[in-house]
């Protein structure tokens, strides 16, 4: 028995796009992509859930969360000066 933990992939985003865009654009079914690009097949299918969710506007891109987390710690800024 080993108690030798396998270390977690990670994967970039660019790679993500390209594995959903198997599914979403050339037809592969989940199981087909996922096993093409040596991934799991739900962890492929909550790509493709997550990116179609920032395609249709519901769900905030990296780049508009950054930007809303800056916005709050800015506003909070303003709100203690306003304060004193």
């Amino acid at each position: 028995m080993t108690t030798d933990k396998q270390a977690r992939r990670q994967y970039t985003e660019a790679f993500k796009r390209e594995a959903v865009a198997l599914v979403t654009e050339q037809g592969y079914k989940l199981t087909e992509a996922a096993r093409s690009v040596d991934a799991n097949a739900n962890l492929l299918g909550k790509w493709r859930d997550r990116f179609a969710e920032e395609t249709a506007g519901t769900r905030l891109t990296g780049d508009e969360r950054d930007e809303l987390m800056q916005l709050r710690k800015e506003n909070r800024l303003l709100k203690m000066e306003k304060e004193i």
